[in-house]
């Protein structure tokens, strides 16, 4: 068994399948993007990456339940970039291998930064990358010709939430945003509700103007204020998996957006929507609205 496979030879007539590589194939998210591009026609799984002990070298598809699927995981990052980089140099443009990246916010900068290196298009699901980071990352995407894609959230459902946020902010100055999460994940507030932020402050207006002088006594109980105004509010308990609500106030009335993520599988159509979209990109993208 390899870690890296090779894309199989295509028909006559036929494109070849994307090769994608996997990083944090055993986590949450990782082993679902696993399942879902196995599944997928179009696509072949390439290389499966992990840090897990004692996995390097187990057929990730036995280890995720799905039978043999003859490719090895492994902790070697920049090997598995550079052999499915090697493996389609001549693809051209609009080819190329894939990276889908859901890892940990310390280290997927360095992630994106070498898979842009090794002419690997990068679509990341892992969050916490800081504004300097993006605009950093999108410095060297238009550089290096290698389009990518920073996705806070792959849901339709949450794009949907965050347009009509942003169309609501023009008529209420009062609104605060609560995002909910399992207790694993590592960042606070989540990319998602940043980015749901953004879209609302696009109006370049101010929010909550102050009606009383107001005093925490517990410090951090109003939630983090964004130099808009805005506040959001980060919750992590065991059983949630991704939740966001945003609430509007104004006199005699309030308005709530609320998406629930049940299931990671919700996300998947998102994932392979990108996956076959970004090798079309010279440039990073930031948000799955930019997409659609």
């Amino acid at each position: 068994m390899t870690t890296l496979s090779s894309p199989p030879p295509s028909s006559p007539g036929a494109s070849a399948p994307i090769p994608v590589v996997v990083a944090g194939a055993l986590g949450r998210m990782g082993a679902e993007v696993v399942k879902a591009i196995s599944a997928a026609r179009d696509c072949q799984l390439v290389a499966a990456i992990d840090t897990t002990p004692g996995k390097e070298g187990v057929d990730i598809g036995l280890e995720l339940g799905l039978g043999e699927l003859e490719v090895a995981i492994t902790a070697d990052f920049e090997g598995s970039l550079c052999q499915a980089s090697q493996a389609v140099r001549t693809a051209g443009p609009g080819g190329g291998a894939v990276l889908v990246d859901f890892t940990h916010p310390s280290v997927v900068y360095d992630h994106v930064r070498a898979a842009i290196a090794y002419g690997v298009h990068p679509v990341i699901g892992t969050t916490g990358l800081a504004p300097h980071q993006l605009e950093d990352l999108a410095l060297f995407s238009d550089k290096a010709g290698v389009g990518g894609a920073v996705i806070p959230n792959f849901s339709v459902g949450m794009v949907l939430l965050q347009q009509a946020a942003a169309a609501a902010a023009r008529f209420y100055d009062f609104a605060e945003l609560t995002e909910l999460h399992h207790n694993r994940k590592a960042d606070a507030p989540s990319g998602t509700c940043i980015k749901t932020a953004e879209l609302m402050e696009d109006l370049g207006k101010a929010f909550n103007p102050p009606q009383v002088e107001e005093h925490e006594s517990l410090a951090g109980c109003r939630g983090g204020q964004r130099p808009s105004g805005l506040r959001l509010h980060s919750l992590r308990l065991p059983g949630l998996v991704a939740h966001q609500e945003v609430m509007f106030g104004a006199p005699g009335e309030t308005y709530t957006l609320r998406h629930d993520t049940i299931d990671r599988s919700a996300y998947m159509p998102g994932v392979l929507l990108t996956v076959r979209r970004v090798r079309q990109l010279s440039g990073l993208v930031y948000g799955l609205e930019r997409l659609l």
